[in-house]
């Protein structure tokens, strides 16, 4: 069975792990991205369409989420899918973006069937990014609708864009120390023609390690062209270098595995897995961490098949996680991991 993407995955030597072709959660066919970025004011918002998803589920892990209608994807609850995620920043002011997609998605007859009218079911959530650029600027809904207008199945630009445009990592030792996070993505091609795909917006409190070599690629501002490791910075801290409400990592993955919800529920919490394996901390009480899983359902998978995609989730948010870092540029006078340690920051 062919992957679902329509094209041939990345060919690798055997017990390498195997990506998609545009190495992006748009190889999962169906998944479309659009970002609106406002670099002048630190700012954007990110949405990932999936108008003809079969399921989704969602999994809050941080102690400061800021969401929209991620109850609906509860278990007990009645639609358990969604039509498209929003992920934006303003903190919980960029929630109106999500506003914007549904009425994108109305005037195009999209949504779940009620006797009156189609509602799309349209959850997102947001980080915290109001240090960087204008405090006073955040998405609304005509910023959402722009995102959805340019979303597509392609290539999916990473870094200081969309919902990563303000966003910021490593700030164990306060926000002056910080590094660029953003937008990253990556996909795993697996056994039997599934195909799952990772976005994330990368704005985590925490270092940043690749966890396939253990090189750490993002930590604090030491001397020029040096980063402060997770030990040392642990010792360095104070109290006032607690930025409460200031983090959070947003995951959404996308598979085209036909998932019950239960299972689909499993791939949202297993996600978190990834998080945790490249950022450390995570998951504190200053962050909004939360994973969104949806399915397409293309591709039949039997119960031994679900751990597969729990471990292709796990692998693809480690990847899109250290891209975040790797495609960010510095912004508003906070530099990337590549400029600082260039000594260009």
């Amino acid at each position: 069975m062919e992957a679902d993407s329509g094209m041939e995955a990345e060919v690798s030597a055997p017990g390498e792990w195997r990506t998609g072709p545009r190495d992006a959660i748009t190889d999962v066919r169906g998944i479309r991205v659009g970002h609106w970025t406002d670099r002048r004011a630190g700012t954007g918002c990110t949405v990932i369409l999936c108008e003809e998803s079969t399921g989704a589920a969602v999994d809050a892990r941080g102690g400061a989420p800021g969401t929209r209608e991620t109850d609906v994807l509860a278990g007990p609850n009645l639609v358990r899918q969604c039509h498209a995620v929003v992920f934006s920043g303003g903190s919980a002011f960029g929630l109106a973006a999500a506003s914007g997609v549904m009425e994108w998605l109305s005037a195009r007859n999209i949504g779940f069937g009620t006797a009156q009218r189609k509602i799309p079911i349209v959850p997102g959530a947001v980080l915290y990014d109001l240090s960087v650029g204008r405090a006073e600027a955040f998405p609304g809904a005509e910023a959402g609708r722009l995102a959805a207008a340019r979303a597509s199945g392609g290539r999916v630009a990473q870094g200081s864009v969309g919902a990563g445009t303000g966003a910021t990592v490593a700030k164990l030792l306060g926000g002056e120390r910080a590094l660029k996070g953003g937008i990253g993505t990556a996909s795993v091609a697996g056994p039997k023609g599934l195909v799952l795909g990772a976005l994330v917006a990368n704005n985590a409190s925490g270092h940043v390690f690749d966890p396939e070599t253990g090189r750490l690629i993002a930590g604090p501002r030491g001397e020029p062209g040096e980063l402060v490791d997770l030990p040392a910075a642990m010792e360095q801290r104070t109290a006032e270098m607690d930025a409460l409400l200031e983090n959070t990592t947003l995951i959404c993955v996308a598979t085209n595995a036909a998932l019950d919800h239960h299972h689909l529920q499993r791939v949202a919490i297993q996600a978190h897995d990834g998080l945790a394996r490249a950022v450390m901390p995570a998951h504190t009480f200053g962050d909004g961490d939360v994973a969104f899983a949806i399915a397409t359902g293309t591709v039949p998978v039997q119960p031994h098949d679900v751990s597969s995609v729990g471990l292709m989730a796990v692998r693809a948010v480690e990847r899109a996680l250290v891209n975040s870092v790797l495609n960010a540029g510095g912004l508003h006078g906070v530099p990337s991991a590549a400029e600082w340690l260039k000594g260009r920051g």
